[in-house]
């Protein structure tokens, strides 16, 4: 077969541009197909859509020549603090806080805007010669033989390559054209996010109230400036977004509370609705899963992206040294590779967040006092506190090598 790229990516949102990255750098050639025009993501004007990337990510991004440019625009995170609590009590006095200087690798992350972030995917992948973007197009089908695989695009175009990789998100095609299953769920929950101003300066630090609606996180972005993902019921999620903007702050502040003194809108609002999707397997013949086309959690902690990088580079790693071999990259020995290293890990996490979600969720008097309880304990005692910092910074378990900021 004559293969248009080795390596084939259907999406071209973040995980597909940095596999793309990671790959080209190691000598692969890469095709994207992105179904957006690709500029529309990286315009100047500021909306508030932002990511919480864990340190092991920050790490991805500096080996792939990317964080230098980034980091003047992203928020460092110095203290993470939890509390359960009501609209009507506010924060539980029960408070679980993180803080930086209790591990030695620096912050425990960093909050960078969505526009910034894809604007430098973009710019390095218009850059690097073995990599091909092509936008405003989407897969419409694919065909695995037994050398490569081909696909058909939106345009009519064929292009035919050794692996299909599916960074296409929750209604992932490329798992459903493989035969891909998948397991899920509504959480009857929808995610308001939006940008907000305030009086006082955040100094660092990411807020996480558990409220019987749905968690809200205000996270740290530069300036006197947060980004807030709120979550509620589907209805009242619906009835909060359809107010103005000065009935959304009124609805909002008993939940936000007022440690940062006054608070406005800062940009557009936006909603989400949230659900938990896993993928049976990572991978079929001739095609790999990441990020959220593997498995889409709920944004309790802000994983979602850092599992996807994760993935991406796991999968980098299994395939540049399959090649170094001489192997098949698209052969099933190597992809089971990259299956065994993340299926577990990701799953772990995705019904973790879904047990916590369900934990917290709530306003049983019972499991509020047990919640508090835990929170108390885990404060307490600094060993523990170390082991959660470490595990929210993506620095425990089998790290490829990209996440510790090394090269391939």
């Amino acid at each position: 077969m004559t293969q248009d790229a080795d390596i084939l990516i259907a999406g071209g949102g973040l995980n597909g541009p940095a596999l793309a990255l990671a790959l080209a750098r190691n000598g692969f050639s890469v095709t994207v197909v992105d179904g957006r025009p690709a500029p529309q993501r990286a315009e100047p004007g500021f909306d508030g859509r932002a990511y919480a990337l864990a340190l092991a990510s920050q790490r991805l991004l500096a080996a792939l020549g990317l964080w230098d440019g980034l980091a003047p625009r992203a928020q460092p995170i110095l203290r993470v603090v939890t509390s359960d609590g009501t609209t009507a009590t506010g924060p539980s006095p029960f408070v679980l806080a993180f803080d930086h200087a209790e591990i030695e690798e620096g912050p425990m992350g960093y909050l960078l805007e969505d526009r910034f972030l894809y604007a430098a995917f973009l710019a390095a992948m218009e850059a690097e010669p073995r990599i091909r973007l092509i936008s405003g197009a989407t897969v419409e089908a694919q065909e695995v033989g037994a050398s490569g695989v081909t696909i058909t695009l939106s345009t009519g175009a064929h292009l035919s390559g050794r692996l299909l990789v599916g960074c296409d998100g929750r209604q992932s095609g490329t798992a459903r054209r493989a035969g891909i299953r998948r397991t899920g769920w509504g959480y009857g929950q929808t995610a308001l996010v939006a940008a907000i101003e305030h009086e006082r300066p955040h100094e660092g630090t990411a807020w996480q109230y558990f409220l019987p609606s749905g968690p809200l996180a205000i996270l740290p972005l530069p300036g006197n400036r947060s980004s807030i993902v709120w979550s509620e019921s589907d209805a009242a999620a619906a009835e909060i977004q359809r107010l103005p903007d000065a009935d959304y702050l009124t609805a909002l502040r008993p939940r936000f509370g007022d440690f940062l003194g006054a608070i406005s809108l800062a940009g557009e609002r936006f909603t989400y609705p949230l659900s938990l999707s896993l993928a049976h397997s990572f991978v079929a013949p001739r095609v790999a899963l990441v990020g959220d086309a593997a498995h889409g959690v709920h944004p309790i902690a802000g994983q979602g992206l850092n599992l996807g990088l994760r993935d991406v580079a796991a999968l980098a790693e299994v395939l540049t040294l399959a090649a170094r071999r001489g192997e098949d990259v698209g052969s099933p020995l190597v992809l089971d590779r990259y299956q065994q290293w993340r299926r577990f890990d990701a799953t772990a996490l995705a019904l973790g967040m879904d047990m916590v979600n369900s934990l917290f969720s709530n306003d049983n008097p019972i499991l509020r006092a047990g919640r508090d309880l835990g929170m108390g304990i885990v404060n307490a005692v600094p060993g523990l506190r170390r082991g959660f910092i470490r595990q929210a910074a993506g620095l425990t378990g089998d790290l490829p090598r990209l996440l510790q900021g090394r090269p391939i």
